[in-house]
């Protein structure tokens, strides 16, 4: 079983090593001989024409609890949405030069690795002018917003209005249109873990909920329906969904994908809207307590095979980026797994958007119910109603 610590700091990887579980040994996959022209995120399932978009928020309401001087928090925060057409409109890049810098060197990948990472979504496409169901995706600590991109891009094509957020201070590296580069200050370290999480949980969900009033306020060239909005997050992203689900009743759903609940009350006290739990693992502790007094519709599935970034994008770029040249075997196989990255993609694109389209659109999700022998991979851990 994993240690605490380990479902937290994986995006940062310095010393976890030790506090991984036990795992097979793989055979690290050979580098290529010359690096690819590209390294293409698998397209969404439907053709629908999908376009993005950046924005810088400002929140004046708060003071940012990580700014070395007191200031408001500010936030970049990208859409992914169904577009009206992608007529010359640019692809859009996976993330700025700076920050794949800083990203590549922190898993660490080759240099250069990320600009080839080509998404679908067309930059400042003509948007879908609604009203657009909304989600809500955060990444996992020291992560950014681009790293379920190929999530993101599904979701949108399929109707969805999804916003990733960039908690800045916490995640790796955010660029704001000034050409401020700021970078995580979270410590590898901190002398107190309960009271770390629990900070960084709370300056999370406030995050997701003054992103969500922006996005509801009206000032947007596309509407959302307020009456379907989720949350949902990799990792620490996944812990911070369930506490925003906990917290705020605009939330419909909350979705973690392989998070630790940490930093809230959400194991003691459980949840009354509909979560989902997709995970790596088998268990863990603060699963269990969350399934004790969980109140509403839930699901525990594992996605057997697969690591901590199953998840995420990061399988597409490892072999290309030469990640298993850079970690021990049993450390890449405890982050990525031993599941092919375009299954990986598949399956949890298909089990985010069965969730979603089940209780945000009312549509028959029988995926839900019982295991599928079309998705052997996963496992059904637990299931309320």
């Amino acid at each position: 079983m994993i240690r605490r610590r380990s479902l937290l700091a994986l995006t940062g990887l310095g010393g976890t090593a030790a506090l991984l579980p036990a795992a097979p040994a793989l055979a690290a996959p050979v580098a290529p001989t010359a690096p690819p022209r590209t390294i293409d995120l698998p397209a969404p399932t439907v053709g629908r024409p999908v376009g993005t978009v950046s924005l810088h928020l400002v929140d004046h309401d708060r003071l940012d609890p990580f700014a070395p001087t007191p200031g408001p928090r500010e936030l970049m925060v990208q859409l992914w949405y169904p577009a009206r057409g992608t007529a010359g409109r640019p692809r859009a890049p996976y993330t700025t030069p700076r920050v794949a810098a800083v990203i590549e060197q922190t898993l660490p990948l080759d240099p250069g690795t990320l600009g080839l990472v080509r998404p679908t979504a067309r930059a400042g496409a003509p948007a879908h002018p609604g009203p657009l169901p909304l989600l809500l995706l955060g990444h996992g600590r020291k992560g950014g917003r681009s790293n379920c991109t190929a999530l993101a891009e599904e979701l949108a094509a399929h109707g969805y209005l999804v916003a990733a957020l960039d908690h800045t201070y916490d995640a790796a590296a955010v660029e704001f249109p000034d050409g401020r580069l700021v970078r995580s200050v979270l410590s590898e370290e901190p002398p107190d873990w309960d009271a770390a999480e629990r900070e960084e949980i709370a300056a999370r969900v406030g995050d997701l909920r003054f992103v969500t009033g922006r996005l509801t306020g009206g000032r947007l060239p596309f509407r959302v329906d307020e009456a379907r909005i989720g949350v949902l997050g990799h990792s620490m992203g996944g812990a911070a969904a369930a506490e925003a689900l906990r917290q705020d009743p605009r939330f419909r759903i909350g979705l973690d994908l392989d998070g630790g609940l940490f930093g809230s009350p959400v194991p003691e006290l459980g949840l009354d809207r509909p979560f989902l739990l997709l995970t790596s693992l088998d268990d863990h502790d603060t699963w269990r307590r969350w399934r004790e007094h969980h109140h509403a519709w839930g699901r525990h599935l594992r996605t057997l095979g697969a690591g901590h970034f199953s998840f995420t994008d990061l399988p597409h770029a490892a072999v290309p980026g030469n990640l298993p040249g850079h970690l021990p075997p049993e450390l890449y196989a405890a982050l990525l797994g031993t599941i092919a990255p375009a299954r990986a993609t598949a399956l949890t694109r298909t089990y985010v958007r069965a969730f979603a389209d089940h209780f945000l659109r009312d549509r028959p999700a029988p995926l839900l119910d019982a295991p599928s022998p079309r998705h052997p991979e996963i496992e059904f851990r637990w299931s309320r109603r």
